[in-house]
């Protein structure tokens, strides 16, 4: 990989991270449109840390708090009601399908799950249902609603994006609206719950940056470059998704997914990009 792949690459997953479009398939369907090597999944888990540490960034404050108050809750059990300890208990609940699902079928996602014809069909089937749940959601349940059983499913709709195509923020803001929540607390507990899941998943395939073993090995230069953009251009998605979902439906992604999907799926079908 050459600096200007690093550079479009990380921008890409920067920009793409947060917003409900499926950052892994886009690191996939653009080296496929412009003739450049799939740059392979462990690349994408460990350049998903800049985007990692743009929402740290954004949310710091809501971070610590809750990492504060869950700490005491360990310690005195009568904390363990206040709104930002439950939130602290909701992400480790949530990470918990992701952590065994990722680990379970660490194989097929960095072989098959790459597969083109998958992600155009994922974009299309999750994209279908972001309309639906548009459709059907009160959306009447802010994010001191959460509770226990919500993080549950929400963190298994987040394992879902161990599939390139299907989107985490997508998985998850659409369980979301499905639950009942408004746009912007659906969008806000998926941040939030993809700190944990994506550190662990880009510290784990680091290490097959660091010695070259990962397939399409990008080295640590290129790899360095392309999580500092992805750090920057995710600090702007991050802030311009919860502003757009204030006044605007999610109708627009719908549409960019589904029109992407139909797209890959008819080039692949034609040879045109494999």
């Amino acid at each position: 990989m050459d600096l200007l792949q690093a550079i479009v690459l990380g921008i890409v997953q920067g920009l793409t991270e947060f917003l409900p479009i499926s950052s892994s398939a886009h690191l996939r369907i653009v080296p496929a449109f412009v003739g450049w090597e799939d740059p392979g999944a462990a690349f994408t888990a460990v350049i998903q840390l800049g985007t990692m540490a743009a929402v740290v960034l954004y949310f710091r404050s809501d971070l610590l708090r809750i990492a504060r108050a869950w700490l005491a809750s360990l310690r005195d059990r009568s904390r363990r009601s206040e709104l930002d300890a439950r939130m602290g208990w909701y992400l480790v609940v949530g990470t918990i399908p992701i952590c065994i699902f990722g680990l379970a079928f660490s194989d097929q996602i960095e072989t098959g799950a790459r597969d083109l014809y998958i992600i155009g069909t994922t974009l299309i089937v999750l994209g279908i249902l972001l309309l639906v749940a548009e459709k059907v959601s009160r959306r009447d349940r802010d994010i001191a609603t959460l509770t226990r059983r919500d993080a549950i499913i929400v963190g298994f709709a987040q394992a879902l994006a161990l599939i390139p195509g299907v989107s985490r923020s997508g998985a998850t803001i659409t369980a979301g609206l499905f639950l009942g929540f408004d746009r912007v607390a659906a969008a806000r507990f998926s941040f939030l719950l993809s700190v944990p899941a994506v550190v662990l998943s880009g510290a784990f395939e680091l290490r097959h940056v660091i010695d070259g073993s990962a397939e399409g090995a990008a080295g640590i230069g290129p790899t360095a470059v392309a999580t500092l953009l992805a750090f920057i251009s995710g600090y702007a998605s991050i802030a311009f998704l919860l502003r757009f979902l204030t006044t605007h439906t999610t109708g627009v992604f719908v549409a960019y997914r589904v029109a992407l999907g139909v797209l890959v799926l008819a080039l692949a079908a034609s040879g045109t990009i494999a």
